[in-house]
C-alpha cells in the first residue's frame, strides 16, 4: 500500500485558511505559490500549492491515511476525486492507474488550476480538473476517493455526496476519510440510511476511512 508522509493540517476548526474558506470559489488571499514534497508509495511527488486552498503547506494527515489505507484504485475506467484541492489524491491515483482517467472536482478555481499544473508537471495526461457543473452528467465512476469538505455543514455535505455517489458503477466503491471528531460515525450511519452499504475500512489516529457502495 502507498505510504504517504504525514503533515499537520493547515485549517482552523471553522474551515478557514487565513481569510478564506478552502471551499471559496475565488480565494481572496493573494496568491503565493510554494512547492512541497509529498512521498506516496515510496516515491516523491513535488507539487505546487498556494494560499486559499485546503492544507496548502503540508499533506493533510487525513489525506495521508486515505492514500495509505484505502484499497488500490481500479486499473482503468474513470476515477473521481471530490474536492481535489491542489491535486494530491488525483495525481496519486493517476500514477497508480495510468490507464484510468482521473477527474478532480472542486469549486475553488485556484485549486483547479493547481491540480492541472501539478498533473502537467508530473507528466500525468490522464488527470482532468473541472468545476462540478462541467462534468458530463452521463459520466459514471469505477471508484471515488475523497477527503470531503466536512466544514460546509451537513446539509451541503449530504447533497454533495448524493450528487456523486449514485454515479458509481455497479461494484464501484467510494472511499471517504473523515475524523471521528468531525462526524465520521454519524456520516457512516447516514450513508446507510440513504441506501449505501457503508463500512469502516480502518481507523488511524481518529481518521476513519469509510467504504460506501450502491
Amino acid at each position: 500500500m502507498p505510504r504517504p508522509s504525514d503533515g499537520p493540517a493547515q485549517m482552523s476548526p471553522s474551515g478557514r485558511l487565513g481569510g478564506d474558506h478552502y471551499f471559496s470559489v475565488a480565494p481572496a488571499s493573494p496568491s503565493a505559490p510554494r512547492d512541497i514534497r509529498v512521498v506516496v508509495g515510496g516515491e516523491a511527488m513535488h507539487l505546487t500549492t498556494d494560499r486559499g486552498i485546503f492544507s496548502g503547506d503540508h499533506l493533510d494527515p487525513g489525506t495521508a491515511v486515505l492514500l495509505r489505507r484505502a484499497p488500490d484504485p481500479p486499473a482503468d475506467g474513470t476515477l473521481l476525486d471530490i474536492g481535489c484541492g491542489y491535486g494530491v489524491i488525483a495525481c496519486s491515483l493517476a500514477r497508480r492507474s495510468p490507464r484510468a482517467t482521473v477527474i478532480g472536482v472542486d469549486v475553488n478555481a485556484r485549486a483547479l488550476e493547481l491540480t492541472r499544473a501539478n498533473a502537467r508537471r508530473l507528466g500525468l495526461g490522464n488527470v482532468v480538473a473541472h468545476q462540478p457543473d462541467s462534468v458530463d452528467p452521463a459520466t459514471t465512476f469505477a471508484a471515488i476517493y475523497s477527503n470531503p469538505p466536512i466544514h460546509i455543514g451537513k446539509p451541503l455535505l449530504h447533497g454533495l455526496l448524493l450528487r456523486w455517489l449514485p454515479r458509481l458503477e455497479p461494484g464501484g466503491r467510494a472511499y471517504l476519510v473523515v475524523h471521528r471528531h468531525l462526524g465520521s460515525d454519524s456520516l457512516q450511519r447516514w450513508l446507510g440510511s440513504v441506501g449505501f452499504a457503508c463500512e469502516r475500512v480502518t481507523s488511524v489516529r481518529g481518521y476513519r476511512v469509510l467504504s460506501a457502495g450502491r
